[in-house]
């Protein structure tokens, strides 16, 4: 059984968020948690969120056990983009794009 949490519109872009989440793809529950705790990236506090929620989910919704849960998939897709106006010389304007992203993680009970 598959269990997933999505966040959406994340202010994190999605590049960079990508490299967090390769990190954590096949790994065990409690093994992937401690790898976004030490790793030193912006995107892996959101992760953490998305990543336990899932968990939770499992948990309470499907009646999984913690113990034997691993991260099946997990991928980051864009999200809106905010478009800003920066001010330059002589009057005109350069647009700032803000990406945003939408993180899913799908956990599911090692047999």
């Amino acid at each position: 059984m598959e269990v997933k949490a999505v966040a959406k519109n994340v202010g994190i872009t999605p590049r960079k968020a990508r490299l967090v989440v390769d990190l954590i793809r096949n790994k065990n529950v409690m093994e992937a948690n401690a790898i976004l705790r030490l790793t030193n990236k912006l995107a892996c506090e959101a992760v953490i969120k998305v990543l336990n929620s899932a968990v939770a989910n499992a948990e309470n919704n499907h009646s999984l056990n913690k113990d034997n849960l691993y991260v099946k998939a997990c991928y980051v897709n864009d999200g809106m983009r905010l478009k800003r106006m920066f001010p330059r010389a002589k009057g005109r304007g350069d647009i700032i794009i803000k990406r945003y992203c939408n993180i899913t993680v799908v956990v599911a009970e090692r047999e």
